[in-house]
């Protein structure tokens, strides 16, 4: 299980982030919106790479949104060149869950919903802990080894055979 202190995000210094949206910029997504601060919520990290912040319907105690903060597709549109991005967003939901002391990261859930089961096409890696605390709906919307959601090392190992059988 999860040791978890505290359920405050460790805030994060974002003043140096671009303002402007443009390139890798959609106008019509809602992440690209929140990474480019035009809706007021709360980036818990932001650099010209990864953006993280908090899922608007929590399926966990923690449950992170990573995404590009420029606009990539869905899952299903990457190629084996997306896969240090996705490794990436990885890493960055680690380092968010220990700065939020969450210390049993054998207790975490990180994935994707795989088309059309996203509600949003920006990329996003849901960082989810303890995962052994989800509720019944959480355990359902964030299953492994369903039609709808693939872990983050799936998503790599599928990234890194493409092209293999082309």
């Amino acid at each position: 299980m999860a040791a978890v202190q505290s359920t405050e995000p460790d805030r994060v210094d974002i003043a140096k982030t671009n303002t402007t949206p443009g390139e890798g910029y959609d106008k019509k997504c809602i992440f690209c919106k929140i990474v480019n601060k035009e809706i007021g919520t709360e980036l818990l990290h932001c650099d010209e790479e990864i953006s993280c912040f908090r899922d608007i319907k929590p399926g966990a105690a923690h449950h992170y949104l990573v995404v590009p903060t420029k606009h990539v597709g869905n899952c299903k549109s990457l190629s084996k060149e997306h896969v240090p991005l996705v490794e990436r967003m990885v890493e960055m939901g680690k380092e968010i869950l220990q700065k939020n002391n969450v210390t049993d990261l054998s207790d975490v859930r990180f994935g994707f919903h795989w088309p059309p089961f996203c509600s949003v096409t920006h990329l996003h890696l849901h960082v989810l802990a303890p995962a052994s605390q989800m509720g019944m709906m959480s355990r359902l919307f964030y299953r492994v080894n369903s039609y709808w959601f693939i872990t983050a090392d799936q998503l790599i190992q599928l990234l890194k055979s493409k092209g293999e059988t082309d």
